[in-house]
């Protein structure tokens, strides 16, 4: 396995090329370019078995400038080899370590291993534990930006005095399944402005006043958080940014809390069970009717004044027929701003909004009830435990039922942002599942 030093002499570093005949009576010099003259401020170099630091005064003398390092799905795997590069880079801003095996606890530290210009430290797919978490935070006291995803972290154990200056915290993909764990990130981080919780299993906002301990018991900093956290957003007076794409939330009642966090002002909420019913149109217009606060809502523009009242307008009529047991505190409020509404003219062109599909895999089959307004890559999602093919590597084939006995009139599904309505389905329809070669 090669050292770092080694990766970059051989990314980076130059053959001789001496005197360069043509056979004319013209002959070029070009001299060596050493790597020490030409290394760039960003270092690149992911995925090239590197395993140590290697030699430690060629590195002082060739990374003096390096400020930007990616270092992503190497194979390091010992926090000491770590510390021995990034010494070497007193300019250091920015490092990626995602996908090396930092399973292993950081044994020692010392005054020369703080790093006081770095900024942006990324620990994807790492499985690092909680204790070197504390321990890298207490050796970085400028980190702004920190990249926790992928970890299988199931609950959060960080030392209870605050962390002032992270402002971006991405946790996506671990399986924390209770608000009261997140908590404890905007708790430890109280200047938290944007926290990316995608693809995490949680279900609701709620804070319940009975509450499990993390496992192994709770700490006294769990149980001051425990006293101190009455309400969701207690924890996130600076959130500016919320990114909740594919959480379980199942209710509505739990999205119009987010409308209580105080600096919320951009949110990414996709993917969800409660939107499976409804087209994208109704899933905007709700949420936006709901969430006066969310200027932005999944990426885009900002929401014009035009497309919010044309929103609170459509909530007014989608609750006004309900019994008003089943109205949300909110319909007052908006009927209060825009009184009550006439109905419109209903004229429905819009396609059923489930179909009953026969989807087969191989040998096995199944008959599934499913909303025509999901999208390709979340039926995709839902096929996973039926098919046994991850998502990135399956295959969607749609048949008409009356066109079977056509041949070749599988049509492949290769849109993965497209909705299953445009396929035109119908029950009885099938959908075929194969996994790429």
């Amino acid at each position: 396995m090669p050292s770092l030093s080694e990766a970059i002499h051989k990314k980076y570093g130059k053959e001789d090329a001496q005197n360069v005949e043509f056979g004319l009576p013209i002959e070029i010099y070009v001299p060596k370019t050493n790597p020490r003259n030409c290394m760039p401020s960003l270092l690149v170099l992911n995925d090239c078995d590197i395993e140590s630091a290697g030699d430690e005064e060629e590195l002082d003398e060739m990374c003096q400038i390096v400020e930007d390092l990616d270092l992503a799905q190497n194979k390091l795997e010992k926090w000491s080899e770590i510390f021995g590069i990034l010494t070497h880079m007193p300019r250091l801003k920015f490092v990626n370590l995602s996908f090396n095996n930092l399973h292993s606890e950081i044994l020692t530290t010392s005054t020369q291993n703080i790093f006081p210009f770095l900024r942006n430290l990324v620990l994807n797919g790492t499985l690092i534990e909680w204790k070197s978490v504390r321990t890298l935070l207490r050796l970085l006291p400028s980190l702004e930006e920190l990249h926790l995803s992928l970890n299988a972290y199931s609950y959060v154990d960080l030392d209870p005095a605050p962390y002032a200056t992270l402002r971006r915290l991405h946790f996506m993909g671990n399986p924390v399944h209770t608000w009261l764990e997140v908590c404890k990130l905007g708790a430890v981080f109280p200047e938290l402005e944007s926290l990316v919780l995608a693809d995490c299993p949680l279900a609701s906002l709620d804070v319940p006043e009975e509450r499990e301990a993390s496992p192994g018991g709770r700490t006294e900093s769990e149980s001051e958080l425990c006293q101190c956290v009455t309400c969701p957003h207690a924890c996130f007076a600076r959130l500016h940014f919320l990114n909740l794409n594919n959480c379980l939330l199942s209710s509505w009642s739990e999205v119009e809390r987010l409308s209580r966090f105080p600096a919320l002002r951009q949110l990414r909420l996709s993917g969800c069970p409660l939107f499976e019913d409804y087209t994208e149109q109704e899933r905007r217009q709700l949420l936006i009717a709901r969430l006066p606060n969310v200027e932005v809502l999944n990426g885009g523009g900002v929401i014009t004044d035009e497309e919010r009242e044309d929103a609170e307008r459509a909530f007014i009529r989608h609750y006004m027929d309900k019994p008003e047991s089943d109205r949300p505190e909110r319909y007052g409020d908006l009927v209060s701003v825009h009184g009550q509404l006439q109905p419109l003219v209903s004229i429905d062109l819009s396609p059923k909004k489930k179909v009953r599909i026969t989807f087969r895999c191989g040998e096995r089959a199944d008959v599934r009830c499913i909303s025509v307004y999901q999208t390709v890559q979340e039926l995709k999602h839902r096929l996973e435990e039926f098919s046994g093919i991850c998502t990135a590597k399956m295959r969607l084939f749609y048949l008409d039922q009356d066109l079977r006995a056509v041949p070749g009139c599988q049509e492949e599904m290769r849109f993965p942002t497209r909705q299953l309505y445009r396929y035109n389905m119908a029950s009885g329809d099938e959908i075929l599942v194969e996994s790429k070669p």
